[in-house]
């Protein structure tokens, strides 16, 4: 489709409506968060009780991303997404109209398996919309996508709430998605149909044990208070526990969720593995980067909030350019320098704002968040560029999952490193001094978490050179798998 001239048009519509699929579940998560105090207020509830109507989105997209991204492989990408973009831009209407907390909170959820399904298969879509040259172009279009969505959401939802009230942040998803599905029908590529012979069975028993793991293992990571203390360690065990079960129901299914014999590829393990550091990192920025910049800083609510959008608008702005930097320069070379201008950043937040106040909190989260823009658009590209068309929608789903436990895991781990270094049982009441120390020293780890992942991008990079250099033509340079076409390209 997109290798022919008179089909160009066609391939930029189609395009638009996975970058608009991209826009509106990234705006569905980040647009809810300024709303929690409103909705507390309406339905008279609690913060812990309001918490899940965040917390109901995000499971839903992290248990469910790696099993629908499957079933679009074996059912067809195109009608499941139309489906998921109906499922998401119908649990908005709910959302919008909910009577009560807890309808509201299970709307939430029906909206994240809508968006769980965008998320996988928008990804998974791009081998079938743009010819192979511009994989790194469409990424890049896709992380700018996302980035406005996450950084357009405080600031839209707020408009909306003083405006028209907090029904509005749900609501205003319903002409966005009726588009989008207008635009996705129109455009995508026909589902081709295979014989029932051909066809994979879905993976039940491996979908829900995965499902039943990934949430004990968000829950255990977000639920936060002492009240909650008790229950993260067996949540936690739950989650080890299920993870053995789900690798050996893996290894006697007929047809898999998850093929365990990818992981031997070290090139996909080590993208994988990356994104989440990465993603570890990122969520540092939006957990610790408030508090310093309101009790060490001082600033008030309206600035930290213009503050804390610079990064999601370098990034937005960074995303095109990294993609085409990807497609030119290759997106191995680009995701070393996008890990170096990462880790650059992170240590230069640990030392600069001490000396430069304001101006030196800017400049290096700047530097973060467009190192996070080349990674992320050149590790997508590297990945799915020559995957398997039949497994591009479970590999979409492993890199979006990679991502989402990469910020469950940030949210609490460097929140708890940053309680930590800053001394105190209570960050809101925190000295201004001790504030300043505990973010110097989350910057500090997580510029060693960018170097772990720098150390992963070179070593891969130098396998890859080590095995075209000893391929030839007539072999390959390691043996050949049921799954895989050679190990480091998911063919």
């Amino acid at each position: 489709m997109a290798g022919s001239a008179e089909h160009r048009p066609a391939a930029r519509w189609a395009l638009a409506s996975l970058s608009l699929s991209m826009l509106l579940s990234s705006l569905g998560t980040s647009i809810a968060n300024v709303g929690l105090p409103t909705l507390a207020q309406a339905f008279g509830a609690t913060f812990p009780e309001v918490q899940w109507v965040v917390l109901a989105y995000l499971l839903a997209i992290t248990t469910l991303i790696v099993s629908v991204g499957r079933l679009g492989d074996i059912t067809g990408r195109r009608r499941l997404l139309l489906a998921g973009i109906l499922v998401f831009t119908a649990a908005s209407l709910l959302c919008g109209v909910a009577p009560t907390l807890w309808l509201l909170i299970a709307a939430r959820a029906a909206q994240g398996l809508g968006a769980a399904i965008m998320m996988a298969l928008t990804i998974a879509f791009v081998g079938e919309t743009v010819a192979k040259e511009k994989t790194g172009s469409a990424m890049g279009l896709l992380g700018t996508m996302s980035a406005l969505g996450t950084a357009l959401g405080p600031s839209l939802g707020g408009v909306l709430i003083a405006g028209l009230g907090w029904r509005a942040i749900f609501l205003v998803n319903l002409p966005l998605g009726i588009l989008t599905f207008l635009l996705a029908h129109r455009y995508l590529p026909v589902d081709r149909r295979k014989p029932k012979t051909d066809r994979a069975s879905f993976d039940h028993v491996g979908t829900l044990l995965l499902a039943l793991t990934l949430a004990a293992y968000a829950l255990a990571m977000t639920l936060g208070g002492r009240e909650s203390a008790p229950v993260n360690l067996p949540l936690l065990l739950t989650a080890a526990f299920g993870l053995g079960l789900f690798v050996l129901a893996e290894t006697r299914a007929a047809s898999p969720l998850m093929r365990l014999a990818m992981f031997r590829d070290a090139a996909l393990s080590a993208s994988l593995a990356m994104s989440a550091l990465v993603s570890t990192v990122m969520m540092a920025t939006l957990v610790v980067g408030p508090f310093y910049l309101t009790r060490a800083l001082g600033l008030d609510a309206a600035l930290v909030g213009l503050v804390v959008s610079v990064g999601p608008l370098a990034a937005a702005l960074a995303g095109v350019p990294a993609g085409r930097l990807a497609d030119r320069l290759g997106a191995q070379r680009m995701t070393v320098i996008g890990l170096a201008g990462m880790a650059a950043g992170a240590f230069t937040l640990s030392r600069m704002p001490a000396a430069f106040g304001l101006p030196g909190y800017i400049a290096p989260i700047t530097a973060i968040t467009v190192g996070y823009a080349l990674f992320q658009t050149a590790n997508n590209t590297a990945v799915m560029t020559d995957i398997r068309p039949d497994q591009r929608g479970v590999v979409s789903g492993m890199l979006n999952l990679s991502r989402n436990l990469g910020l469950i895991t940030g949210a609490s781990v460097m929140g708890a490193v940053f309680a930590l270094a800053s001394t105190t049982n209570d960050i809101t009441m925190a000295h201004p001094e001790a504030v300043a120390h505990g973010m110097r020293m989350t910057f500090a780890v997580a510029a060693i978490l960018i170097v772990v992942g720098l150390a992963m991008a070179l070593g891969s990079r130098n396998r890859a050179g080590r095995a075209s250099l000893h391929a030839t033509p007539q072999t390959s340079p390691l043996p050949l798998t049921n799954d895989l076409a050679r190990p480091g390209r998911l063919r």
